[in-house]
């Protein structure tokens, strides 16, 4: 059984899962779907066509499927979907798509958005995330599983970050930042590998050969698309070939400091 506070607005054909907490002054709009056993704090909005799976616990004042902040959006119908088990805290604000991004913002399972995190339309999340105080994605944003950002931080719309990428506090991402890398910086660059982050999750045998792929692709001195090539060929390692398939696969560009070959 659901527990709504009587001072709470639920507009007519929003979906109510089982053991759903509603707080007082809460504001749930006619599209809504709020999934079983999910607590929405007091002041928080959700608006638009926002579905939100279960076990989720949103905090107070979150406004959650608001219309996108993008000056070509005309009404047309968009969607935010949440996953499960997400953390998300107070003041964030989450966009849904827009129909250039094919109208849908999506968030995984078991991810945290800490306070004021904000994200943008068309933003697509993994599982396993953590977005610090104060990040903010803008549209057509993509990351992987495990990604950390770090507070302050602020991502250019169109980048990706890949499985394990960890972006440290008030950087300034416009570029990709591939699988199992550390980014750092105004503009951020990349600093070397997550090994913390690595290590909680991936054996040492694969940890030593991204060690050595980052060495090959980043330390060489040698162009970055021969050095993915030499991996994507004589690399055994999954978690190598991964990490330079999404760099083949980039269109922003990589961040790194490139070595003097002749010095």
């Amino acid at each position: 059984m659901s527990t709504i506070h009587p001072t709470a607005v639920i507009e007519e054909g929003a979906i109510i899962g089982e053991n759903v907490t509603i707080g007082p002054f809460v504001t749930i709009s006619s599209q809504a779907k709020i999934g079983d056993n999910t607590i929405i704090e007091s002041h928080a909005v959700i608006d638009g066509k926002t579905t939100i799976g279960k076990g989720n616990h949103i905090f107070s004042h979150a406004v959650i499927g608001s219309i996108p902040q993008d000056l070509k959006y005309a009404g047309e119908e968009v969607e935010l979907i949440i996953g499960d088990h997400n953390r998300i805290r107070e003041f964030t604000l989450l966009n849904p798509g827009t129909q250039g991004g094919g109208s849908i913002t999506q968030i995984g399972n078991h991810n945290l958005l800490m306070g004021y995190v904000h994200l943008g339309h068309d933003v697509k999340i993994g599982n396993h995330c953590i977005l610090a105080n104060g990040a903010t994605l803008a549209g057509h944003v993509e990351l992987g599983d495990h990604v950390v950002i770090g507070g302050l931080t602020p991502v250019h719309q169109f980048v990706h970050i890949g499985d394990f990428a960890m972006i440290a506090g008030a950087s300034a991402l416009s570029q990709d930042i591939p699988p199992y890398c550390l980014a750092e910086g105004n503009r951020a660059t990349i600093r070397g590998l997550n090994l913390t982050g690595l290590r909680r999750h991936i054996d040492r045998e694969d940890i030593d050969a991204l060690k050595n792929a980052y060495r090959v692709l980043f330390e060489s001195g040698n162009p970055l698309q021969e050095s993915v090539q030499k991996l994507l060929e004589e690399s055994t390692s999954k978690s190598v070939k991964k990490l330079v398939t999404f760099i083949s696969n980039s269109k922003r560009g990589i961040p790194f400091t490139r070595k003097n070959i002749n010095g």
